[in-house]
């Protein structure tokens, strides 16, 4: 996801006279109210703050950084800076939250670090860390991060002061982006392919890293530019990170096949001559995810299973729910596996834990974590409570919650309540009412008409903000905006709600949402540069299915027109020597993979695979392809160019918090 960063904030002063009195609202960011001031301050009290071990943790071992606080790409732009964080210091300020803002801090600590004997991390390069592993002939280089620049830079960092060493091995702990994206820069393709550098993989890793954003893709990205800040400047009334790390490289990633695939409870490999042993861990914080041991160094590797954060069970930029109960079983069995014996556990993000009872507690108190929120939310479920109830009612114990590496700082208690009890009931919670809701444009212009219009509406509005009822506040007024998206009284109203609950929000998710939509409200949806994740490794790496069903979700079959085709296509691809159809009827399209119909043929279609990856990387289309005779059809051309037309356009930058 690229930074996207608006220059200025437009102001725009709207007054209007609410039942007698005069509110001025504005496009202006706000001070924290007093509201917010002592919402922090309870905090402040409630948590240990004067515990400094994980500002120790977090320091121990450093060897050396970048001293430019930047990474630069072989272009010369800037794919990560470390130094825009460097307003995160000392006390927190009053917009902010303090547990948000100490763990922002402890993200910013960057540069290469010892862990234990053989073991090494790059962190604070890019959202997630590199580990190098000392093998006997070369690194074991554990997740090399986004993107090609910040893993070079890291590898490059660690030969200067470790001295140098080749990659003898890779593992890649799970299928998410920040993970592997960077491997180019740290291995060469040849090598990988010769087998001289093993890559090390869990069992669908490939598969779910390819699809994990296609189908869905578009939304995902979107709602990205939210959960993860990239709208918003980095300072004390912007984003602080995301608490899972600060943020994302923006080079662009790639990826290579694993070479050995990990799919066992318990399996041992012995790489570069060190023992290690896996143990496979699907469903969990990813599809396809797994952790490891090694023996010589008693360094557990804990992937992003343990984090010093409650994770996400459901992430807010949108995918599949996790369970946290296979979650809890996969920390347990490291537990009963390693557990007597770890005295150093590092992981995906963060910084490592030391000596073998305080893993004991770390571990088990993560493990009772996911456990409390799975069975909790299906308990009080099954006692008749909504999603919504029970994200209300549960928290945590005080055993659990005062411990700052259980806090919410990228997932929270209430979200992720919400998607255990997705993850078994669905969406519907039972109420009848909420089975065939009004939209929310005809359901708030309703809201808007039984409040007895929007200036009533907003003047009950601004005395319940004066309360710091923001949640409230946000709920209302938010109807008067989808009723009335052009009132800048409701917009502004809107956005300093928002932003309020943006300040004393822990999770940096949240903080982000929050702020974000206020941005937007106040400004309008900016159409920047579009993000692009999607590389030529990504797009080349796309099953033949995956293309064609990603082809057939854009069809739109709601069109009159599209709804009456019915049309059989044969397509046939030599360069890769495969074949498929495609079915088109009753406003739908099945792709057959392997096979051709044999009745009612509309058209015969050759083309390359190459070509259907260069569309997918916006060097061509279907249209210059047909024209330029690269796509060769045999029976009704006008057919298959008629199709075509009903293939969807994907637009980024669509509203989120208007209509």
């Amino acid at each position: 996801m690229k930074k996207l960063i608006l220059d200025s904030l437009i102001v725009v002063v709207s007054t209007a006279s609410i039942q007698g009195q005069t509110i001025k609202l504005d496009a202006k960011q706000k001070e924290a109210t007093v509201h917010t001031k002592k919402t922090n301050n309870d905090l402040l009290s409630y948590l240990p703050f004067g515990d400094k071990t994980d500002f120790d943790n977090a320091r121990k071992g450093f060897i050396a950084t970048l001293d430019e606080g930047e990474i630069k790409d072989e272009n010369g732009n800037v794919v990560y800076s470390m130094k825009q964080y460097d307003f995160i210091k000392g006390n927190a300020p009053a917009t902010t939250n303090p547990s948000l803002w100490r763990q922002s801090e402890l993200n910013s600590i960057n540069g290469l670090f010892k862990v234990t004997d053989g073991v090494y991390q790059i962190r604070g390069f890019d959202l997630a860390n590199m580990s190098l592993i000392e093998g006997n002939t070369g690194w074991i280089i554990v997740d090399p991060l986004l993107s090609p620049s910040t893993a070079k830079a890291g590898l490059d960092l660690a030969n200067k002061h470790l001295g140098k060493r080749p990659v003898a091995a890779i593992i890649i702990t799970h299928s998410h982006i920040d993970h592997f994206g960077g491997v180019r820069g740290i291995v060469d393709e040849a090598d990988v392919k010769s087998g001289k550098v093993p890559i090390y993989v869990p069992e669908g890793f490939f598969e779910h890293s390819v699809a994990e954003n296609v189908m869905g893709g578009n939304t995902m990205g979107r709602r990205a530019s939210y959960m993860y800040g990239n709208l918003l400047a980095k300072d004390a009334k912007g984003t602080l990170g995301t608490g899972l790390g600060q943020t994302t490289s923006t080079g662009m990633a790639g990826i290579l096949d694993g070479t050995h695939i990990i799919n066992k409870k318990e399996e041992s490999h012995t790489i570069d001559g060190i023992e290690v042993e896996f143990t496979y861990a699907p469903e969990s914080e990813a599809p396809a995810e797994m952790m490891f041991y090694f023996p010589k160094y008693k360094a557990f590797c804990q992937a992003e299973d343990l984090n010093h954060t409650l994770h996400n069970l459901y992430t807010l930029r949108g995918a599949q729910v996790r369970n946290g109960k296979k979650w809890s079983q996969y920390i347990d069995h490291a537990i009963a596996k390693w557990g007597d014996n770890v005295t150093a556990s590092f992981g995906s993000h963060h910084w490592p834990t030391w000596d073998n009872k305080n893993i004991r507690i770390y571990w088990e108190s993560q493990r009772d974590l996911y456990r409390f929120i799975h069975d909790q939310t299906l308990r009080l479920a099954n006692n008749g409570f909504t999603p919504r109830e029970i994200a209300e009612m549960l928290k945590l114990p005080e055993s659990l919650d005062k411990k700052f590496y259980n806090r919410g700082y990228y997932g929270s208690v209430s979200h992720d309540v919400r998607a255990q009890y997705q993850l078994y009931f669905g969406w519907f919670d039972g109420n009848p009412s909420n089975l065939n809701k009004l939209t929310p444009t005809d359901g708030g212009k309703k809201y808007v008409e039984f409040m007895g219009g929007a200036n009533n509406l907003l003047a009950q509005a601004q005395k319940s903000y004066d309360k710091g009822e923001y949640r409230w506040v946000a709920e209302v007024v938010s109807h008067l905006v989808f009723a009335e998206p052009n009132n800048k009284n409701a917009r502004y109203l809107l956005a300093d709600a928002y932003e309020q609950l943006g300040y004393i929000a822990e999770s940096g998710p949240w903080r982000n949402f929050y702020i974000s939509g206020a941005l937007e409200l106040r400004n309008g949806v900016r159409e920047l540069p579009t993000p692009n994740t999607a590389g030529p490794d990504m797009i080349k790496g796309m099953t033949t299915e995956l293309f064609f069903n990603f082809l057939a979700m854009k069809f739109i079959g709601t069109d009159a027109e599209a709804s009456k085709m019915k049309y059989n296509f044969n397509i046939t691809m030599p360069d890769v020597n495969e074949k498929l159809a495609l079915i088109v009827g009753n406003g739908t399209v099945t792709p057959r993979i392997g096979s051709h119909v044999k009745n009612d043929i509309t058209a015969d279609i050759t083309l390359n695979r190459s070509d259907l990856d260069r569309i997918n990387l916006g060097e061509t289309s279907f249209n210059d392809l047909l024209k330029s005779k690269k796509i060769k059809i045999k029976g009704d051309e006008a057919a298959f160019a008629k199709f075509l037309s009903k293939i969807d356009n994907f637009k980024f930058w669509f509203n989120i918090v208007e209509p």
